[in-house]
């Protein structure tokens, strides 16, 4: 075997190692979505739009903080959809807004 199969075999053996983080990974992300009603959901506060939220009861809300702008968001800044670190397994709206919204930064 050749210094260079040798290089291919082993990352090959590389890839195929890391596919089942990969997939699982993508799997969690393509979960059902968080319905407000959700226990955890209403005990942060969860709404699918954050225009929607009750400013009165979430005093810190302000609109322009949404779940794709959230450091807990796992989805891309335009995505509709994306997976939570909170909601484990489920997706929010990118429009959406919980009480542990917290400023995504870099």
């Amino acid at each position: 075997m050749t210094a260079v199969q040798r290089r291919s075999a082993i990352l090959r053996i590389a890839s195929m190692a890391t596919l089942p983080l990969i997939c699982s990974r993508a799997a969690q992300a393509a979960g059902p979505k968080v319905d407000e009603a959700d226990p955890v959901a209403k005990s942060l506060g969860y709404k699918d739009d954050t225009h929607t939220v009750d400013d009165k009861k979430f005093p810190k809300h302000a609109t322009t903080q949404t779940c794709s702008n959230c450091q807990l968001f796992q989805g891309g800044p335009k995505d509709a959809l994306g997976g939570c670190a909170l909601f484990a397994g489920k997706q929010v709206a990118g429009t959406g807004w919980c009480s542990a919204w917290t400023k995504k930064t870099g």
